[in-house]
C-alpha cells in the first residue's frame, strides 16, 4: 500500500480546501493510505520515513510560496537530504488573483521537491476547456470553480497512480493502463 502525504501551508483556508481535494483525488485508488497535514503539524522525520509520495501546498505570498513552507524544508527536512531520493512529488497553489505568481509557486515547490531528489510531475489532461495543471493545481482564492476542483483531485489522482506504479511496482495503476482509452505516445 503507497503512502501519500498531502503537506500545506494555509493563510485564509483557501489551500487547506485544495489540500483536501488533492487528498479526495489521491483516495481515488484504494490501495493508497492518504493523510493531510498542515505544515505546523508536519514531522520531517516521519514524512521522510513513511511517505512514498508529496503533495505540497502553498498560498501564493508576494509572488512566491509562504515563508512557512520554505523554512519547513531549509530547517526541518534538510537533516534528510539525500536520504529521501525517488520519492514522487508534485504541487498546489492558491493565489489572490489570477496573475499573482501561482505557477510560479508551484515551480518554486517542485524545485525543492527535485532538490531532496523526488520525481515531480505536472498534469497534461485538461480538466476543463481552459483548465490544467501543468506545474501543479492552481486556484484564484478558494476553489469554487468546478474544473479547479477537478484539477486538485486530478493532480492527487496522478500522484497515487504514480506512487502505486513506481513505488508500490504495480503497473496496473500507470495511468495508460488505467485509462485504456487514453492517448499513448507515438499513437
Amino acid at each position: 500500500m503507497g503512502r501519500i502525504a498531502v503537506i500545506y501551508d494555509s493563510l485564509t483556508g483557501n489551500t487547506r480546501q485544495m489540500a483536501e481535494l488533492v487528498a479526495e483525488g489521491a483516495r481515488r485508488l484504494p490501495a493508497m493510505e492518504v493523510s493531510v497535514r498542515g505544515i505546523e503539524d508536519s514531522d520531517a522525520a516521519e514524512i521522510a520515513r513513511v511517505a512514498d509520495g508529496i503533495a505540497l501546498g502553498s498560498p501564493t505570498n508576494l509572488g512566491v510560496m509562504s515563508w512557512r513552507m520554505k523554512r519547513f524544508w531549509d530547517e526541518q527536512m534538510a537533516p534528510h537530504w539525500m536520504s529521501i531520493d525517488g520519492k514522487i512529488g508534485c504541487s498546489f497553489s492558491s493565489a489572490g488573483a489570477w496573475g499573482g505568481g501561482s505557477e510560479i509557486t508551484c515551480q518554486a515547490l517542485n524545485t525543492i521537491l527535485m532538490n531532496f531528489g523526488f520525481l515531480v510531475f505536472g498534469l497534461t489532461d485538461y480538466v476543463g476547456k481552459a483548465s490544467s495543471a501543468h506545474y501543479g493545481a492552481i486556484a484564484v482564492r478558494e476553489p469554487r470553480e468546478e474544473d479547479v476542483r477537478e484539477s486538485c483531485r486530478k493532480l492527487g489522482e496522478r500522484l497515487s497512480e504514480w506512487v502505486g506504479a513506481f513505488i508500490d511496482r504495480d503497473p496496473a495503476l500507470h495511468p495508460l493502463v488505467r485509462e485504456p482509452g487514453r492517448k499513448r505516445p507515438g499513437s
